[in-house]
């Protein structure tokens, strides 16, 4: 009888108040993301929405878009030649690019990751370049670098060699952006020294017991224990240097001949100097969707040569 009678009594102040308490907690968490949430929605979902509605439409900027169907597709992949000769480019640049800045980044991250005097002093100075970015100055500054009265033309001047113009030439002005951009290595060599800072010492120690040399180890040790490391910078450079822009339109313009014409710098042509806004919307979002298959392989490749400690291959 007195569980029945327990049962049926309605429930306490004790039970209302921790009601009213977690309410409380629920409306504190949605005013503190309510910032963060406003700005996702009018910052990123509307113009992504605009954007994608925009690529069906005829939308000369000075006028209302027009709604004409996949005519903007149809035309970008069956009569544009740019777009191809951007997409080679770009392509280029990125599979020259992400392995160089990948490797160049993983042997500064290893070198620095010694115990000796000054260390810190050295990591700042590497790193310093990422700090400013592929900012306009920076391309200016590579401008004058490498133009035909530029400091490597100066210094190659001392040793006898007769300089070129490398930014004005078909062959070498794509591989002065690519210089560039492997030049700002520091954030992923950061990320990559991070990562060896996690590998135990002991897993080298042990290897050095059973004789096992400097490449063994680097080869059964550090880039298993790293490959997890490799796999996020992999897919962050390749989103990146698919959207190579700065250093294009500031140093070359996409050219000579088109050489340097940049995906990016395509799409920016068609939105702000021909006034394509619709043409420039479809652009972008091919370009989403190359990212999108380029990531998602990346992803499902992952499974058969990254390591992760807790499970193996995943």
């Amino acid at each position: 009888m007195a569980d029945i009678t327990a049962a049926s009594k309605p429930p306490g102040r004790g039970f209302f108040r921790r009601k009213k308490t977690s309410d409380e907690n629920n409306l504190a968490g949605y005013l503190f993301i309510s910032p963060w949430l406003l700005g996702f929605l009018l910052l990123t979902v509307w113009p992504v929405t605009q954007s994608f509605y925009l690529s069906f439409t005829d939308y000369p900027l000075i006028a209302d878009p027009t709604w004409i169907g996949g005519a903007n597709y149809d035309r970008i992949f069956t009569s544009d030649k740019t777009f191809i000769q951007s997409l080679k480019v770009t392509f280029t640049f990125v599979l020259i690019v992400v392995p160089l800045k990948l490797a160049f980044s993983l042997i500064v991250a290893m070198l620095l990751n010694r115990q000796m005097k000054g260390m810190s002093i050295y990591r700042t100075a590497i790193y310093f370049p990422s700090l400013i970015g592929a900012s306009v100055a920076v391309s200016v500054l590579w401008r004058n670098m490498f133009g035909v009265d530029g400091y490597i033309n100066g210094v190659l001047q001392w040793f006898g060699i007769q300089g070129m113009g490398w930014i004005s030439h078909p062959d070498t002005a794509l591989g002065t952006l690519i210089t560039l951009d492997t030049w700002q290595f520091g954030s992923t060599m950061v990320i990559f020294l991070a990562g060896l800072k996690q590998i135990p010492n002991e897993m080298y120690e042990a290897a050095s017991v059973d004789g096992a040399s400097k490449i063994r180890k680097f080869f059964s040790i550090t880039l298993p224990m790293l490959s997890p490391v490799m796999f996020f910078n992999l897919v962050l450079e390749i989103i990146q240097s698919f959207q190579m822009f700065t250093a294009a339109f500031v140093i070359t313009q996409g050219g000579p001949v088109d050489s340097t014409y940049m995906y990016a710098y395509f799409l920016y042509e068609k939105a702000f100097r021909h006034f394509q806004m619709g043409y420039a919307s479809a652009l972008a979002w091919i370009l989403l969707v190359i990212v999108a298959i380029l990531t998602a392989i990346n992803f499902l490749a992952s499974r058969y040569w990254v390591f992760y400690e807790s499970g193996g291959k995943k």
